[in-house]
């Protein structure tokens, strides 16, 4: 018994050694999967850290566009006239010497000369530079979008509404009405368009 007691104990015992073998190899297993991990998370928080440093990057630099992009809209909003008013500058010019001009000489005939030429060449450059153009409105049909009517007079040589007096000009703007014109208009007398409107 002796003998089967201690083939036991030796069958225990390799039960054993092979238990611990496997526990040994487990946690050798357990000690490579934690070290990749730790590996891992090395890795994992240096990309973090790369990325974020990126996005601070990506961050501040359209921060700073945003700010350019402000900056610049401001000063074009700001100086957006200066060739207008370099234009103006110039008939600003003209006009001081037409005035030396006067006092140098006292001939009122040149002197409105001087100012009629100032006013076209004042005229063409708002034209041709920028768009601005005058309108006539005088013996035209009335129409509420170009004309302001200040005085209305019934007459019985007109069949509709007719501009006979232009009191301040108006101007327009690349198609667009700047500035309706100030005028007088005649209207058909009542009878005349009442007869007008039942035809």
């Amino acid at each position: 018994m002796s003998k089967d007691k201690e083939g036991k104990q030796e069958e225990a015992s390799a039960k054993e050694k092979e238990e611990i073998q496997e526990q040994a190899e487990t946690c050798e297993a357990e000690t490579i999967t934690i070290e990749a991990l730790e590996e891992k998370l090395s890795e994992l928080e240096a990309e973090n850290n790369d990325l974020n440093d990126k996005y601070l990057r990506k961050s501040a630099e359209f921060e700073n566009f945003r700010k350019r992009m402000i900056r610049e809209k401001e000063d074009a909003i700001r100086f957006a006239n200066s060739t207008l008013l370099l234009d103006l500058i110039a008939i600003i010019d003209d006009f001081e010497r037409a005035i030396k001009a006067s006092e140098e000489s006292q001939d009122r005939e040149s002197f409105r000369e001087g100012i009629a030429i100032i006013e076209k060449q004042f005229v063409s450059m708002l034209e041709k530079k920028w768009g601005l153009k005058r309108f006539e409105s005088v013996s035209e049909d009335f129409n509420p979008d170009f004309h302001e009517a200040l005085y209305k007079e019934e007459s019985a040589d007109v069949d509709k509404p007719t501009v006979v007096e232009d009191y301040q000009r108006g101007y327009i703007l690349h198609d667009r009405v700047l500035r309706p014109s100030k005028v007088k208009v005649l209207m058909p007398l009542e009878e005349k368009q009442n007869d007008t409107e039942n035809d």
